[in-house]
């Protein structure tokens, strides 16, 4: 068995994460590093002092990528108080390129009570950022409304709810220089109500022409994703694909087989799934010389003690 999810990154927007201690001595150079920053949770520190902290010892001008990390102390607080500071002060960093909201792992909050907002204001107020990932669902607040953002190449939200209306303004967006696109759509407990009508247009081809990976992952609805990428015409246009960490099965691996062929493909990634292994070994022929990766399949859930209980499946990333 698998498991795909929630993890701190050693590396983000090609630099290794370094995250400053209060008395750390010499700091790396400011753009050397991708600066993490979070709320210890036996410091006294709020985020905003912080922030005022970092910009007094790192010379921003030079930044190139920052990472947040937990900005509350006791309570989960929202992060539109976080997102405040980094519209206001957004020109103090001309440089930055890569930021990634919310590098928090279960063991620091579960990604479904994550009290995120709308985010974007900070795309707004950052024109030339390159790389822009998010954790969070829904139902705790994560926005999106249409926008154009000339420079992105990276776009990912890692969420265990996606919210529909997120998926659609994305696809309302002008993004002519997004290369990646990683899309994790979470279950419907947590606020992920996105459907396979709300990607058609980033399916259909020309809305984001540079597009070299897609990733639809973590869904409940994997089957009709993998319907749909079988004529999408899209596909044509990716190096690599994800559909991975969701609720895959040989209905969706059998549309995947009857579909487009997917072997001008550099890797199809298929962890976290529910196919059987023959016709897991059937894509992978089909795609060869493309690399197809998949191990076990996950084990379908039942209660032992009931007998008319169904066997479900489950996404690998949701609360």
């Amino acid at each position: 068995m698998t498991y795909l999810g929630i993890r701190h990154f050693d590396r983000f927007h090609g630099l290794p994460v370094h995250t400053p201690a209060p008395s750390s001595g010499a700091l790396p150079a400011a753009g050397s590093v991708a600066w993490r920053l979070e709320c210890a949770y036996d410091e006294e520190a709020d985020f905003a002092t912080l922030w005022d902290q970092f910009q007094d010892v790192v010379d921003t001008e030079q930044v190139r990528a920052l990472v947040i990390g937990p900005w509350w102390r006791g309570d989960y607080t929202p992060f539109a108080e976080v997102m405040e500071l980094l519209v206001d002060d957004a020109p103090l960093f001309p440089a930055l390129r890569g930021l990634f909201l919310a590098d928090v792992v279960s063991e620091e909050c579960e990604v479904s009570w994550l009290r995120m907002c709308d985010v974007t204001p900070v795309l707004e107020a950052l024109p030339s950022l390159e790389e822009f990932a998010v954790r969070g669902c829904g139902q705790e607040g994560l926005a999106l409304y249409p926008l154009r953002h000339a420079s992105l190449r990276s776009l990912r939200f890692e969420s265990g709810g996606l919210p529909g209306r997120l998926v659609r303004a994305l696809a309302a967006s002008e993004l002519p220089a997004l290369e990646r696109l990683d899309l994790w759509f979470g279950s419907s407990w947590y606020g992920g109500d996105a459907t396979v009508e709300d990607i058609r247009p980033v399916l259909a081809g020309g809305l984001f022409p540079r597009l070299r990976h897609l990733g639809l992952q973590n869904s409940e609805f994997q089957d009709e994703i993998a319907t749909a990428v079988g004529s999408a015409p899209v596909v044509a246009q990716l190096e690599t694909l994800a559909l991975s960490m969701g609720t895959l099965s040989d209905t969706g691996g059998e549309a995947l087989l009857n579909g487009q062929p997917l072997n001008h493909l550099a890797t199809l990634d298929l962890r976290h799934h529910y196919l059987s292994g023959p016709v897991l070994d059937r894509i992978r022929a089909a795609c060869a010389p493309a690399v197809v990766e998949g191990g076990e399949a996950e084990e379908d859930w039942a209660d032992p003690d009931d007998e008319d209980d169904e066997p479900e499946r489950y996404v690998a990333v949701s609360e």
